[in-house]
């Protein structure tokens, strides 16, 4: 008996983990650590809530129940979106 090829991979987001420290974001094949020290508007979210993401249009990364938009790019290139007024 032989088993089948395994299928194509639809998920092009996922929540793999959460640590005190932050989550791992997993989008389009690559993994991401984001740190609530940097994100600190995840810091007090419940699980669901950041398990709650979305990818749409290929690089725009969103938390409906938390109203947080992210570009894919910043997680890339964060060098390049400071995400506070200094």
């Amino acid at each position: 008996m032989k088993s089948k090829k395994n299928g194509k991979n639809t998920l092009k987001v996922e929540v793999q983990n959460i640590s005190r420290h932050g989550f791992w974001l997993f989008v389009k094949d690559k993994e991401y650590f984001l740190t609530f020290k940097q994100f600190p508007w995840f810091k007090e979210a419940k699980v669901s809530e950041i398990q709650n993401v979305q990818l749409n249009h290929e690089h725009h990364i969103n938390w409906p129940s938390l109203d947080i938009d992210l570009e894919l790019e910043a997680l890339e290139k964060p060098e390049k979106y400071p995400m506070f007024y200094k």
